[in-house]
């Protein structure tokens, strides 16, 4: 049984010994010249301006009743991480106070339930479409019929992407992983009554329940980081999170071409196969609801950084899903992001999806090594993934990683395209392995690289997008794809794959890396100001963010808990 909060591990962070929650942070200023708010209402300190504190008596007796300027569409977003009441009062204290910070060692624990129901469903996704013919052949169906199969996931999470987010701002991470393991543990025992010839359209039923799991699964992966884990490990946890559903890719390439053999000439066997296969499915995913309803946690008692005490310490009102979304698609960085990652993950959708009609136009009979070929694909990018997370956390260099990244994979769609036909399938696992490590080891890039970029907008809904994104790409590129390889060749339609992915090393490109997280994170740690130009501060005496003001660094003084950085 999960212990209550109080009673977990944590790792303080470093400071002197928490008072009330809080950790004082050394600061002789003088009055007036910093300002943090109170413990009742921790949002953020504001650096007075001219040396007047908005609590000093000396403030002008009009300034904080005047009609305040409205801010611009950047500054709002911003505007947030500061307070905003005049009236509150701060306490004149000798050093400024900031929210404590803490590690849960209950971290470990939500992260490895996530991703072990996160790998269910990605088996469950792809646990068709490698063995596309054996399941054409039991059902009496044709191969577009067994595609859509793996493409429903991508249909039903564009429509259901907005609602998903929304829940997950509005009621929180606990019921939003509550649902997605339910609803994943529901399909699964479905498709355990569709064992029969005539009863394609159950099976179908119990696949388009997985696909609506999979809307409140595959956007959290930097929600969990973010909320569960601290600066210098949440690209590598964000990479874990990610890592279980790549994991479950692995496993549906691997195990349903073992467990249901090519047996078309005897349909009793291949329906018993069928069956163990989606029995043992159903019982995984029993566990891992139990499990998620008895130690999936909404956050840690204590923030894991700052950047996520100012977030969480905002009051809710001022939060407008609406204004998020308008927010991030005026981010133009994030809008050719949105583009990069879609084309980047959309490809690797379709050639999951016709993994194994690829492999067997060039190799007959060969079901089982087209399944270890696309294990070995996933496989490699797990290892890209975990490596891409450790090299982020060490030196936050992210568009220049993403785009090495995506530059690497377009290589390695151009050399698996033009060596399938070579007549050797130990060329094609090299190949595969070289292209499954950047491609798939791109997917935790993009959900860091967007966080940061977003910051301070929620995870979720950055996330959530990158992947409605990614499911339109997909189910497009999985479309033209299949009509290139049918009517034509694979080469063909690996072809057209790579002229996308050349556009979107273009895009990437493009992209301004503006580490607006990281920035909040380092400064605050630092405890001192640096010479930013892009560094704004909070007067309240006029009502709006103005550029920061000449302060020697260095001085014990120029404490402070929120830079605001305006795009």
């Amino acid at each position: 049984m999960a212990l209550p909060d109080d009673e977990e591990g944590t790792t303080v962070a470093n400071g002197h010994p928490p008072a009330n929650g809080y950790l004082p942070v050394p600061g002789d200023a003088p009055a007036g010249k910093v300002s943090a708010e109170t413990q009742n209402g921790p949002k953020a300190g504001c650096l007075a301006l001219n040396g007047v504190s908005r609590d000093s008596p000396k403030a002008p007796s009009g300034a904080l009743d005047r009609p305040k300027t409205p801010l611009a569409p950047e500054e709002e977003t911003q505007a947030r991480l500061l307070p905003k009441d005049p009236g509150e009062q701060t306490p004149a204290v000798e050093g400024t106070l900031v929210p404590r910070t803490a590690l849960s060692a209950r971290r470990f624990l939500v992260l490895l339930i996530f991703s072990l129901y996160s790998m269910v469903n990605a088996f469950q996704w792809i646990q068709y479409s490698i063995i596309s013919n054996v399941f054409e052949g039991f059902y009496n169906v044709s191969s577009l019929h067994i595609d859509w199969l793996s493409m429903v996931y991508m249909l039903a999470y564009v429509p259901l992407i907005f609602p998903a987010t929304w829940l997950l701002d509005t009621r929180g991470l606990r019921l939003t992983a509550l649902l997605g393991s339910g609803l994943n543990c529901l399909g699964a025992w479905i498709k355990c009554g569709s064992v029969q010839q005539h009863l394609f359209w159950v099976t179908m039923l119990g696949q388009c329940l997985c696909s609506v799991a999979q809307v409140f699964i595959l956007g959290l992966p930097s929600h969990i980081a973010s909320v569960w884990f601290g600066p210098k490990e949440v690209s590598t946890a964000c990479a874990t999170a990610v890592l279980g559903n790549q994991l479950g890719t692995a496993v549906g390439f691997l195990l349903p071409p073992v467990l249901v053999p090519n047996t078309q000439n005897n349909t009793q066997l291949l329906a018993c196969n069928i069956s163990t296969m989606f029995y043992g499915t159903s019982a995984v995913s029993t566990l891992l609801f139990i499990l998620t309803v008895i130690a999936f946690k909404e956050k840690p008692q204590y923030p894991p950084s700052q950047a996520q005490a100012v977030l969480q310490d905002s009051p809710p009102g001022e939060y407008s899903y609406g204004k998020s979304i308008r927010n991030l698609f005026k981010n133009i960085p994030f809008v050719l992001l949105l583009i990069t990652y879609g084309i980047m993950t959309g490809a690797f959708y379709s050639v999951s999806t016709l993994l194994n009609q690829i492999i067997l136009t060039y190799y007959k009979g060969e079901e089982v090594n087209a399944g270890r070929i696309g294990l070995t694909l996933v496989l490699a990018g797990m290892v890209g993934s975990i490596l891409c997370g450790l090299w982020l956390d060490y030196t936050k260099t992210y568009k220049h990683t993403t785009l090495t990244v995506y530059i690497l994979s377009f290589v390695g769609m151009v050399i698996f395209t033009f060596t399938l036909n070579l007549g050797h399938i130990i060329i094609v696992f090299v190949t595969g392995g070289l292209l499954g490590f950047f491609m798939t080891g791109y997917l935790p890039l993009g959900f860091e690289f967007a966080v940061e970029i977003t910051y301070p907008e929620s995870e979720g809904t950055s996330s959530g997008l990158l992947n409605a994104a990614a499911q339109i790409f997909g189910i497009l590129f999985t479309l033209a794809q299949g009509k290139l390889t049918s009517d034509y060749s694979p080469t063909g339609g690996n072809i057209f794959l790579c002229v996308w992915m050349f556009v979107g090393i273009i895009l990437t490109a493009l992209i301004k890396s503006d580490l607006k997280r990281h920035n909040i994170n380092k400064g605050i740690t630092n405890g001192d100001i640096k010479a930013v130009s892009s560094e704004y501060f909070y007067d309240y005496t006029i009502g709006k963010c103005v550029p920061r003001v000449s302060i020697n660094p260095s001085a014990p003084s120029a404490v402070f808990l929120i830079p605001v950085a305006l795009s």
